[in-house]
């Protein structure tokens, strides 16, 4: 029986402080100063877990992350030190923004929702008419979301998060500048393989006066990818957009009526819908990143191992 990362135990590390289980990753907060993240093969949509895990999923997102992390520190620094695990990420703790910045450059997924009930303001930003499903904006646009702790995240504007203190005026163009740049980036990271970045978020936090980028970037679970061969063919035609994304996932949800909403029954996910998940983010790591994703297994033993090195070396330094 094979045991995936999502079943890992509970660790214990010198100078932990604090623990929190997110929904799919567990985090460990060390001396106040460092975190130690695990990603898990957990998988959420709708702001709820669902039951089953992908395998290699905590894999996948974390090497895909560190990569994405290591290519677009020269536009801001960030909080990763070293991945010591292939499903874990040790980095600085930082006091984070409770914002994330959403950056669209298609109108898809939520926003082609808000737009299909003939809304033309998200997030305060107004939206051109007369467009179609996966077009693209005249430029990226930011329409950020409250991080809820708990439920689901809610739409705000760029006003009102200034006006509720939410983040600083001069703080929140930082924010603003460093999300554009990044969505930059990604889409030209993501054309030299052939896709385009669709959407995505980013989560910012603070170490002392310096605002350093958080969590991952660029992954299946926080980005939209449409492949580009063929992208302008099928807008033509009104056809659907081929996609590398977990919003496959989501469709499926709706499709069987789950939204996240109160009565709703998450469907049954078989062993073979659990397979084409797994396949879908094979299939994104090797097509994002340009090379052939190699599954690993460590025990608990072997993780944890690698971890208290990894931690041992930072205190040394």
């Amino acid at each position: 029986m094979q045991v995936y990362f999502s079943q890992m135990s509970r660790f214990q590390f010198i100078g932990q402080t604090n623990f929190y289980k997110g929904k799919v990753r567990d985090v460990y907060n060390i001396d106040n100063k460092w975190l130690v993240m695990i990603a898990s093969d957990r998988i959420s949509a709708f702001d709820v877990i669902l039951p089953r895990p992908i395998p290699y999923k905590g894999q996948i997102l974390n090497q895909i992350a560190a990569y994405m992390l290591n290519e677009t520190k020269d536009i801001c620094p960030n909080w990763l030190i070293s991945t010591p695990a292939p499903n874990v990420a040790l980095g600085k703790l930082c006091t984070p923004f409770r914002v994330e910045m959403v950056v669209r450059g298609n109108l898809t997924g939520h926003a082609w929702r808000t737009y299909a009930s003939g809304k033309r303001i998200l997030c305060g930003v107004t939206l051109p008419d007369g467009m179609r499903e996966n077009d693209y904006f005249p430029e990226p646009i930011i329409t950020p979301s409250t991080k809820a702790e708990q439920g689901h995240d809610e739409d705000i504007s760029r006003e009102e998060i200034i006006y509720r203190g939410l983040v600083g005026q001069d703080d929140y163009k930082t924010l603003e500048k460093y999300a554009l740049q990044l969505f930059e980036r990604g889409k030209k990271l993501a054309a030299v393989q052939g896709l385009i970045l669709v959407d995505t978020k980013y989560e910012f936090g603070k170490t002392g006066n310096e605002i350093l980028l958080m969590d991952e970037i660029h992954t299946p679970d926080s980005s939209r990818y449409f492949y580009a061969d063929g992208y302008d063919d099928r807008q033509q035609k009104n056809e659907k957009q081929k996609q590398l994304s977990k919003e496959f996932v989501r469709e499926w949800l709706i499709e069987n009526n789950f939204m996240g909403k109160e009565g709703q029954n998450i469907p049954p996910m078989s062993d073979e819908w659990i397979a084409i998940i797994r396949d879908r983010y094979i299939e994104l790591y090797e097509k994002l990143l340009g090379e052939k994703f190699i599954p690993q297994q460590l025990s608990d033993k072997e993780i944890e191992q690698r971890i208290s090195e990894a931690l041992m070396s930072i205190k040394e330094r």
